[in-house]
């Protein structure tokens, strides 16, 4: 467990940081962007987000050097484990979002100690909208505190889903997630899982389903779901590791059990 004056020392630093990133964010926006691809040609990456993420590594290096680093651009230490304080980063959340419509992503940070997430952040950039946790105390919107989830059925829900069903070596059954759409109220797809995350936390949606997710977009929303009592698992209910890319079901407690027992079927 992680020493209160510590953490509330790291909660204060963080949330400057990420104020500050996203000033410079916003400082650039106009800027021609520099685009490339990962993994496939959907996968983008600009240069905004490596510097953004070159931003974090050298301020946590530099304040906190036995701290560890975990970004989704992979600048600087290989992590392997959760011992100790890792920074789990997003840079930007949603950079289709970022490129295409200049709106509608954000800056996620987790901040993990002995493998026990401690306090998430979910910075909306272009809305000012800040997203904040730390561990029994609460989540927040900017100033204002949220409440508790109420209780819900899937009849009442909306069910954040997007269109990839595949996960990692397994599929789907996509016969499932199609009766879910049908019993649900609706569905949604916003495109930055840290802002479905916090989405889900604030009460406008009830679920958020994704079978291939990676610690950096769910971190900081991790904490700020467990604060309003909501769930984060995989697929199966198991708890998530912090370091892996896994399946995610994130929802309202009264319906997440019944979303994996009933909706989710991995073959």
């Amino acid at each position: 467990m992680m020493e209160q004056t510590m953490k509330h020392t790291l909660y204060q630093q963080a949330q400057q940081w990420i104020l500050e990133a996203g000033r410079l964010i916003k400082e650039k926006m106009d800027e021609p962007l520099e685009i490339m691809t990962k993994s496939s040609p959907k996968d983008l990456v600009t240069k905004m987000d490596k510097a953004v993420e070159t931003f974090f590594l050298t301020k946590i290096g530099e304040t906190y050097p036995s701290h560890k680093v975990l970004g989704e651009e992979g600048i600087g230490k290989a992590v392997s484990e959760t011992k100790g304080t890792v920074w789990i980063i997003d840079p930007i959340d949603g950079t289709m979002n970022f490129v295409h419509q200049k709106s509608n992503f954000a800056i996620s940070i987790g901040i993990v100690h002995e493998g026990v997430a401690e306090i998430g952040f979910v910075y909306n950039v272009m809305e000012d909208t800040l997203y904040h946790a730390m561990r029994n105390e609460g989540a927040y919107k900017g100033k204002r505190k949220l409440p508790m989830l109420p209780e819900k059925t899937l009849d009442q829900s909306i069910i954040e889903l997007n269109h990839f069903w595949l996960c990692p070596n397994r599929r789907v059954n996509e016969e499932k997630l199609q009766q879910l759409v049908y019993r649900a109220m609706g569905t949604r797809a916003y495109g930055s899982a840290a802002l479905e995350l916090a989405f889900l936390a604030e009460g406008i949606t009830d679920a958020y389903l994704t079978f291939s997710l990676q610690p950096w977009d769910y971190a900081g929303g991790f904490v700020i779901l467990r604060e309003v009592g909501g769930k984060l698992t995989d697929a199966i209910g198991e708890p998530v590791d912090f370091l892996n890319r896994t399946t995610v079901v994130a929802a309202n407690s009264s319906i997440h059990q019944e979303l994996i027992d009933d909706y989710i079927e991995l073959k």
